[in-house]
């Protein structure tokens, strides 16, 4: 009798999570992926045909990676393997590879489907080469990591790979309706709490319907405010050591390098809501003021070092406020990258050029052998000269002069510039 009721419990239907019972059975039914799976799609084009080839699938967690395998698997008559790669090693992908090679001698293929294939290490992912370049599996390879970084060139160049989305408000909404299909009645939530519960799930399909489970076992309406003491925001997907890390420090350098302070500002608190060291926002920002403002304001820099400074000196939370502050200050300030651009070419320059030496009359001559031989002879000394400027050769004899640096007119760099072109005047004046 114990053996037929545990029987029963695991035939139980309604004891499967919703998000598993509510799994789509064919590509139509994935929502928010339609650039991959509508009418004109690469994925359903492939699947119409019958004929898949390998595949990286690379998106964030909840958005349909595992599910796209399973239904792409249906359309084949080749054997499914699934693995997973946290939980899987050498033993058990020699394992996997010899059993698709006797299904290959028997007329049979095999697709494999390995889950997090980015935490194989690199080594192991060089296992897959032999197997997947002879045919011997079909992989499906699902990763939240940019494949560019965390994937073997060889291996990626025997795959396709296709972007899933987070899924969007609509996603979601398509979601949240088939649960209440499912349930037979409404999500018991005002407007603006069904408005909350989607902006908790921040684009997980998965975890969007784990928290509708919860609230349709609710009896009374929920309000924003009940809605957060049931359930729990999903976690920012942020990975100080993962894709989203580059992703929202480069959107928020390129907002600062736009002048979008409000848009700064809110990449700055993504970062450190998902734990960001603020300690790395204040070196980003240094490296903003030197490379994005430069000359435009010279006060930028040093008060982003002050900025750091303060924050190290009071830590969180109230040191933030300075580097927000920082923040404020280079993304209203006037832009230049003409110092950054100067010293580029410079370095080009002295790359290109290699060892030539300075003219000789800038040469410090502190023996008399030197200066028999000519160092610091016909010497200027700008400070005696008219207006403190000699207009005196600098660069090395033979070598043309550069003019690397190129201020605009904004900012303090109005004024250089000025200073630069009546110099460059003055100089010409002297050489006529």
């Amino acid at each position: 009798m114990a053996d037929l009721f545990a029987k029963e419990a695991v035939n139980d239907e309604s004891s499967r999570p919703l998000a598993d019972r509510l799994r789509p059975q064919a590509l139509e039914d994935i929502a928010g992926q339609e650039h991959l799976t509508g009418i004109d799609g690469p994925v359903r084009k492939m699947a119409d045909a019958g004929r898949l080839s390998s595949l990286i699938l690379w998106g964030p967690p909840g958005c349909g990676k595992t599910t796209l395998a399973r239904i792409l698997a249906g359309h084949t008559d080749l054997h499914f393997e699934q693995i997973s790669a946290i939980f899987s090693g050498v033993a058990d992908l020699k394992k996997v590879f010899e059993g698709a090679r006797l299904r290959r001698r028997n007329g049979k293929g095999t697709l494999l489907f390995v889950d997090e294939i980015h935490r194989f290490s690199k080594s192991q992912q060089d296992a897959f080469l032999p197997v997947v370049e002879d045919g011997t599996i079909i992989l499906i390879g699902a990763t939240t990591e940019n494949p560019s970084f965390e994937l073997n060139g060889a291996l990626l160049s025997r795959c396709q790979v296709f972007v899933l989305k987070r899924l969007d408000d609509t996603a979601l909404e398509t979601l949240l309706r088939r649960a209440e299909a499912e349930a037979g009645h409404a999500l018991p939530l005002t407007p603006d709490a069904r408005a909350a519960l989607k902006a908790m799930a921040d684009g997980d399909g998965r975890y969007v319907l784990s928290m509708a489970e919860q609230v349709l076992a609710q009896k009374e309406k929920l309000d924003t405010a009940a809605l957060t003491r049931l359930v729990n925001r999903r976690a920012p997907l942020y990975d100080k050591a993962d894709d989203a890390h580059y992703n929202l420090i480069s959107a928020l350098h390129k907002s600062v390098r736009g002048s979008d302070v409000d848009a700064a500002l809110y990449w700055f608190a993504r970062m450190l809501a998902g734990g960001e060291d603020p300690r790395y926002n204040g070196r980003r920002l240094t490296r903003m003021a030197v490379e994005d403002i430069g000359l435009a304001d010279p006060q930028a820099l040093p008060l982003c070092l002050a900025a750091w400074e303060t924050f190290e000196r009071m830590g969180s939370p109230e040191g933030e406020l300075a580097l927000a502050q920082a923040l404020i200050y280079l993304a209203t300030a006037p832009k230049s990258n003409a110092a950054y651009t100067a010293y580029g070419a410079a370095r080009d320059a002295a790359l290109d050029t290699g060892s030539l030496t300075p003219p000789m009359h800038i040469l410090n001559a502190p023996t008399r052998l030197m200066k028999d031989l000519g160092y610091a002879e016909g010497y200027e000394y700008d400070h005696a000269s008219e207006d403190a400027f000699s207009g005196q050769n600098y660069f090395p004899d033979g070598m043309a002069r550069h003019e690397f640096y190129a201020p605009p007119e904004r900012g303090f760099e109005r004024e250089i510039r000025k200073r630069l072109e009546y110099w460059k005047k003055m100089r010409a004046r002297r050489n006529a």
